[in-house]
């Protein structure tokens, strides 16, 4: 649960990195942020596999790149489901999938497999 917490933390750190220096990407509160980061989590884990499934054909031609435009749609999709989050275009929501991802990708660095943060201490003889 703390593991849960965390990393929804981290999300909602993203995400206000993103309102921050992407134009068109925002929120009307810190509240709104958590929500968005939780809707986020959500629709990651529910409709993101199945586009990936779905638009298979298209990822390979591309290399993986078209994973970009799906992480950009679902960061859409949140804005859409959510009133305090909004994402105003295509490029925004692309650049903002950029930043969270990054966000989440660094932090994660910190985040053990039981969902911890995890601390390493070297000791010299």
């Amino acid at each position: 649960m703390t593991g849960l917490i965390f990393r929804l933390v981290i999300t909602a750190f993203g995400l206000w990195i993103a309102t921050a220096i992407v134009p068109g990407v925002s929120a009307t509160s810190p509240g709104a942020l958590f929500w968005a980061a939780l809707w986020l989590g959500i629709v990651n884990a529910v409709v993101r596999p199945v586009l990936i499934v779905l638009t298979l054909p298209f990822t390979l031609i591309t290399l993986g790149g078209f994973l970009l435009v799906i992480n950009a749609a679902m960061l859409g999709l949140v804005s859409w489901l959510l009133d305090g989050f909004a994402v105003s275009g295509f490029f925004p929501a692309l650049v903002g999938s950029i930043v969270v991802s990054l966000t989440s990708w660094l932090a994660a660095a910190f985040v053990g497999s039981n969902g911890r943060y995890d601390l390493l201490v070297v000791r010299r003889r």
